[in-house]
């Protein structure tokens, strides 16, 4: 039987899941809940199998997943109800967990529904073995992000750098990976689930780099403890569709939905 699926939010990351599974025997993605005034646009890029709605009232049937591919917001605005509807939810946008009062609220609807806050690792791999060294004990995290000057755009870099003069690797920002959330919550992502995997949003150091000589984004992962040192490095390519987007992230969503169907996984 398949598990029916709802996938909130259908931008490069939600099209190319949807894609990749349309004809997956195990998992069905039946309905996609968009913004009103985008169904039309949406529908014409899917399969005729799969519904778009701009409402949670017109659900039908209701899903035993839910999938969040779209924004901050969007975690915040339907997380809590499904959560507490009892049914898992799961999250690509991990950047809105740095609120800690989201945080909490998401907490207790997963209790009331007896339901499950699902955290997919999107763009940054390690975070099984820093979640294992977490409960034994973690002395340092460090997160580095390394992108081209041009994509730290839109955000709060353009206001104090000149980046497309940039001619050599600058620090754009280190601190909390709560601030960096915070300032940054369009590349905000992977230092939310490290902190969430390891020694949470405050304790967990981030730097940002603008580097003209970066290949790709560059997520490089540092952490020391009780059960030794590790060190994960991951240059990631962006989907054809959309430069902004990790390819990477959408093959996590990917394998976790399947993973929900299939009696072995990893």
């Amino acid at each position: 039987m398949q598990e029916s699926v709802l996938l909130i939010g259908c931008g490069a990351i939600g099209l190319e899941v949807t894609q990749r599974l349309v004809d997956d025997p195990e998992v069905r993605i039946e309905q996609i809940l968009v913004r009103p005034g985008k169904e039309e646009a949406v529908s014409g890029e899917l399969d005729d199998r799969v519904r778009v709605i701009s409402s949670i009232e017109d659900l039908n049937p209701v899903p035993d997943f839910v999938l969040e591919c779209a924004s901050h917001e969007a975690v915040a605005e339907f997380g809590p109800y499904f959560l507490d509807q009892g049914i898992d939810f799961g999250v690509i946008s991990i950047g809105a967990l740095s609120d800690p009062v989201l945080l909490d609220c998401l907490e207790a609807a997963s209790r009331n529904g007896d339901s499950q806050l699902f955290i997919v690792p999107g763009a940054i791999g390690g975070m099984d073995a820093l979640a294992a060294a977490k409960g034994e004990s973690l002395d340092e995290v460090i997160y580095t992000s390394r992108k081209p000057p041009m994509s730290w755009s839109g955000t709060p870099a353009d206001d104090d750098f000149d980046l497309a003069g940039i001619t050599e690797a600058t620090v754009i920002y280190t601190g909390s990976a709560r601030q960096a959330a915070k300032l940054y919550p369009k590349n905000a992502n992977v230092a939310a689930t490290i902190a969430l995997a390891g020694l949470g949003f405050e304790e967990t150091q981030v730097t940002l780099v603008a580097d003209p000589g970066a290949k790709g984004n560059t997520h490089h992962l540092e952490a020391r403890g009780a059960f030794g040192e590790m060190d994960v490095t991951i240059v990631g390519n962006p989907l054809p569709s959309n430069p902004k987007s990790s390819a990477l992230t959408a093959y996590s969503a990917v394998r976790a939905l399947k993973n929900r169907a299939q009696h072995v996984c990893m």
